[in-house]
């Protein structure tokens, strides 16, 4: 099975949607593309899924490791993602 070119992907999608989404460094943005709730609870749960030890009151700082981690776990599963967006 090949990888799945998620920059491509998602940059297609980001063209077609209607609003400037920067899926590469908002997770807010990132949920919206994906059509997934992108709420303060919504990633709050994610955050609380995902292991996220920190403080979920922060959400700035949530949000960069979420977006970090969900880059992660699509490479981790088979999606092409740039080096600069993972760890």
């Amino acid at each position: 099975m090949s990888e799945v070119d998620v920059e491509k992907l998602l940059d297609d999608r980001a063209a077609k949607a209607g609003e400037k989404l920067n899926w590469k460094t908002s997770i807010v943005d990132l949920m919206k593309l994906l059509d997934l709730d992108s709420s303060l609870n919504s990633r709050k749960e994610l955050a609380k899924e995902l292991n996220y030890t920190g403080d979920t009151n922060d959400s700035a700082s949530m949000n960069i490791w979420l977006h970090r981690q969900v880059m992660n776990k699509v490479a981790a599963n088979g999606g092409k993602v740039p080096a600069d967006l993972k760890d």
